[in-house]
């Protein structure tokens, strides 16, 4: 076993291989669901429509999970934190979710590319033809233009995750604190790359699957679900780590309560900027901007957006503010993984209702739903599935870092 010895403390190189074979045979025996989801969509009546909707979903749903992780990652450098190194490792592997997403969204590019307007109505130079808003946003929404966004977006992206990876793990046999000063340069500007990136994929892949609607804070609004997902999937790798003998003495119950924190204050973040969201449009009343929220009130979604109310906001926000439940590990992984479903709801409900069969949105139903779900348990599989292929025989714990020392050490106030 190789060890770090620029710490008091010898910190013992562990990766994830030891945890065997068994999560990746779960991660691909779950992606088999995705062609399952297919097949189903070829069953049910509108099931290819139900199927292209889904599989929207379930890939941004998953990719937000990793934009939240390469944030995180650009922000502790940016910050000079010290508390969080223990945690950095995790989040640099799950910011590489980023590779596999960026195959997996290619297929939707390539069906607005054939001109078939299934998920875009403006891909379709009939459909322009005829609606003259579409007209006037043709020079930015056109099939050529969104494709090469694609290529800035996912390239910008995976060159991040990988810078960032791949500088920490340098330093992991060089040592050298230089490269924490290089990190650090680099955030600032990194930032702002991924600012501009996720906020126009945003518009593009989501907002303009209704193209006559505009929010200025769309981007933001994903953002903020996409760091939700990802406090939530780090608390819930971190707790099952430690249960596996892996960082357990070193990622402690002080770094989980802080974990916890900021899951809870991002959830409340994300509810902030859907309230904000949506009382600009009500009070203003504006035709163009209520064509988000009436479809989102009729024909069961209204059921869905009173869940997100309640169960992605209240009741967090009362049972999840306590000490005690962000620094016990079972229940902190339970809030996680209640959050962690919540984000999904939040995603389908963004995209699902965008729907529809010869002019009618459809309800909530079983085929949409059982399509959804196979769909983002499949794409979710191969998601997990590409992070454990790419970060194996990784050290999980930043060993060389100059600010280990003080991670090791952290205790809350």
């Amino acid at each position: 076993m190789q060890t770090s010895h620029d710490a008091d403390k010898k910190i013992t190189v562990q990766t994830l291989d030891e945890l065997g074979p068994l999560p990746l045979k779960i991660a691909l025996g779950c992606s088999v669901l995705l062609p399952v989801a297919f097949v189903l969509g070829l069953v049910f009546n509108h099931g290819w429509d139900l199927f292209a909707f889904s599989y929207l979903q379930s890939t941004f749903f998953c990719l937000s999970i990793s934009l939240g992780a390469l944030f995180f990652v650009m922000i502790q450098q940016l910050t000079r934190a010290g508390w969080s190194v223990v945690l950095r490792r995790i989040s640099e592997f799950l910011s590489l979710g980023v590779i596999p997403m960026a195959v997996l969204v290619l297929p939707i590019v390539l069906l607005s590319l054939t001109g078939n307007d299934t998920l875009y109505k403006w891909a379709s130079a009939e459909n322009v033809a005829q609606d003259t808003l579409l007209q006037h946003k043709a020079p930015y929404l056109n099939n050529g233009f969104f494709a090469i966004r694609y290529v800035i977006y996912f390239a910008s992206w995976i060159f991040l995750a990988r810078f960032f990876l791949n500088k920490s793990l340098a330093q992991d046999e060089s040592g050298d604190p230089e490269l924490t000063l290089l990190m650090e340069r680099r955030s600032g500007p990194a930032i702002l790359l991924y600012a501009f990136t996720l906020t126009f994929a945003a518009f593009d892949f989501i907002m303009s699957l209704d193209a006559h609607w505009f929010s200025t804070i769309f981007g933001v609004y994903y953002f903020a679900a996409g760091l939700v997902g990802f406090f939530s999937v780090l608390a819930i790798s971190l707790v099952f780590l430690r249960s596996k003998g892996l960082l357990n003495e070193l990622v402690t119950v002080e770094h989980l309560h802080d974990v916890g924190k900021l899951l809870f204050a991002f959830n409340c973040f994300w509810a902030y900027i859907a309230i904000s969201q949506y009382l600009l449009i009500w009070y203003a009343n504006i035709p163009e901007e209520t064509t988000f929220f009436l479809p989102r009130q009729t024909n069961g979604w209204g059921t869905v957006s009173l869940m997100l109310v309640i169960g992605h906001f209240a009741i967090p926000f009362v049972f999840f503010m306590s000490r005690w439940m962000k620094r016990n590990p079972k229940t902190l992984c339970f809030w996680a993984v209640y959050l962690l479903i919540m984000n999904w709801v939040d995603i389908f409900w963004l995209v699902m209702p965008n729907l529809a069969f010869d002019g009618m949105d459809p309800a909530v139903s079983f085929p949409m739903i059982l399509i959804n779900v196979c769909c983002t348990i499949g794409v979710g599989g191969i998601f997990v599935a590409t992070i454990l292929k790419l970060s194996a025989g990784k050290s999980i714990m930043p060993v060389r870092d100059p600010r280990l020392e003080e991670s090791l050490e952290f205790h809350n106030i």
